[in-house]
């Protein structure tokens, strides 16, 4: 029996899943998914969740159920690649024919003293519903300071300033206009809409330390009574301790075909894959699909090729509360109300698609 074990029921691993099953999963083999928690989680939409626009059973979806899926409830400690092994937190060990790693990605702090200790997180689930009790529970005129205004920052922002309009958001950036991997138009309309809805952008930032309720930007003492880390993102810890090549970002060096260059029984898909495009959901299940393809060609004896085509992104959307969003389709950038209710109508249908 081949054993196909998947570490991370996220968006790859479960695109993964879903292609194989019911119909392309070889007699000879089984899936064992190993996650920390018994469903998959819609992570693009933890904001939100932390700002309580959403109920928690929003972020949710089944797993799927067959008779060859295994779901194997547990936290990866350490993977042993000579052995073939995925060791769990509670002393058990998973043996494996093939690997894939979706293990995602951790906040990346830049070595800013406190950081990590005095502030909240929306990167996975348990850490978006403390956020969300600690930002719900505030008393009005209370300050949240969210820093970093990429995509999960500004939609934090324009989430929370609708959810709790009894409080003073201040979004900080190190950038000149927030949204830099957006083009101009874009980033000017975000801004316009929050000056509109009185949240305040600190541009040209540089947080310097966090204390509890206080940040520091260029060493001046800020108050906030809560304060969110957006500010960029590494591969998991358990990648980043790999005795494997690394990026920058501690995300695993993989060939054209995903698996490591030393051992093609070892994929790796999402957020911890070294990849020349920005993380997404719909990278990680092109690259899903393309894992797929491989292991079918294997498992059928077949040639592998050099490499697969290009994965094709569709684009980039992000919310501005309720009614408004922003994004860039193909190379079109579009604002408004289009684009939010683009962005409601793939959800939709990727819950709908998914059970």
């Amino acid at each position: 029996m081949n054993k196909l074990v998947i570490l991370g029921g996220g968006y790859g691993g479960m695109k993964i899943i879903n292609e194989l099953l019911p119909g392309h999963l070889p007699e000879n083999a089984s899936i064992t998914l190993i996650d920390r928690v018994p469903y998959h989680c819609l992570k693009t939409e933890y904001y939100a969740l932390a700002a309580g626009t959403i109920s928690d059973k929003e972020v949710r979806v089944s797993f799927p159920e067959h008779p060859r899926l295994h779901i194997h409830y547990g936290v990866v400690e350490r993977i042993d690649l000579k052995e073939k092994k995925v060791l769990l937190s509670d002393g058990d060990a998973v043996d494996y024919d093939d690997l894939v790693i979706g293990l995602g990605c951790e906040d990346k702090y830049h070595n800013v003293p406190g950081a990590d200790k005095y502030t909240y997180s929306i990167q996975n689930i348990r850490k978006a519903r403390k956020t969300y009790t600690i930002l719900n529970n505030l008393p009005a005129d209370s300050v949240v300071g969210i820093v970093g205004a990429g995509l999960s920052g500004v939609e934090l922002a324009s989430e929370l300033s609708e959810s709790r309009p009894d409080i003073t958001i201040k979004l900080f950036d190190r950038g000149k206009h927030i949204l830099s991997d957006f083009p101009d138009r874009l980033s000017k309309y975000v801004e316009k809409w929050f000056v509109h809805h009185q949240v305040d952008i600190i541009n040209e930032s540089n947080i310097t330390k966090v204390e509890e309720k206080t940040l520091y930007n260029h060493d001046e003492p800020i108050h906030c009574d809560a304060i969110v880390w957006t500010a960029g993102i590494q591969a998991n810890r358990i990648v980043r301790e790999m005795d494997i090549e690394h990026d920058a970002l501690g995300r695993a060096v993989i060939t054209p075909l995903h698996h490591l260059p030393s051992d093609e029984h070892v994929f790796f898909v999402g957020d911890c894959a070294s990849l020349p495009h920005a993380p997404s959901a719909q990278l990680a299940e092109g690259q899903a699909i393309q894992i797929v393809e491989v292991l079918k060609k294997r498992w059928n004896q077949e040639q592998l090729p050099a490499a697969l085509p290009t994965i094709k992104l569709k684009g980039v959307l992000g919310s501005l509360g309720k009614k408004h969003g922003f994004g860039i389709m193909g190379e079109r950038p579009i604002t408004g109300r289009v684009a939010r209710l683009l962005k409601s109508g793939i959800l939709w249908m990727y819950k709908y698609h998914n059970g």
